[in-house]
């Protein structure tokens, strides 16, 4: 039917089968942006967000999300990931933030839906605890920034 490896050759779904694939050490690095108005930012800076801690929060939720993620995603294997580091880079002049997954494990797939997952979660989790302040939020520009490791090799997003 095609080259999509997600379906036989009939066109059925299916699980991809990992069971010959080498075992490697592996990494993604996903990102995206959440646009806020800039009173909201400061309070996320500030810490003054009725909620509590904005980036502490909406860290574990990307860590919680990036673990879940067989369970969001059909036909995602279920990996023992090795870690997860969700970090946020407010920028004052846009306003936003910028969050960034970063994935690791050493395993026979890769892990660059865990790490977009994280990222949307983090994002949803920022909107979510500042909603009452800003509904104009906006989650865009979520991608994969680089992935690394596995017969495929290395990608890196250009600018």
């Amino acid at each position: 039917m095609s080259d999509l490896t997600h379906f036989d050759k009939d066109g059925a779904a299916r699980m991809v089968d990992i069971t010959t694939k080498e075992e490697t050490s592996r990494e993604a690095v996903a990102e995206g942006r959440i646009f806020m108005q800039p009173e909201t930012l400061a309070m996320i800076i500030d810490k003054t967000v009725m909620k509590g801690d904005v980036f502490a929060v909406a860290r574990i939720a990307g860590i919680m999300a990036a673990k879940k993620t067989p369970d969001l995603i059909p036909l995602c294997h279920t990996l023992p990931l090795a870690s997860v580091r969700i970090d946020f880079e407010p920028d004052l002049a846009k306003p936003s933030v910028l969050i960034r997954a970063t994935v690791r494990i050493l395993a026979r797939t890769g892990v660059e839906m865990e790490a977009l997952t994280a990222v949307a979660v983090a994002g949803l989790t920022v909107y979510d605890m500042c909603k009452s302040t800003d509904r104009t939020m906006t989650l865009s520009e979520i991608r994969l920034m680089k992935k690394s490791g596995g017969k495929t090799g290395t990608f890196v997003r250009g600018k």
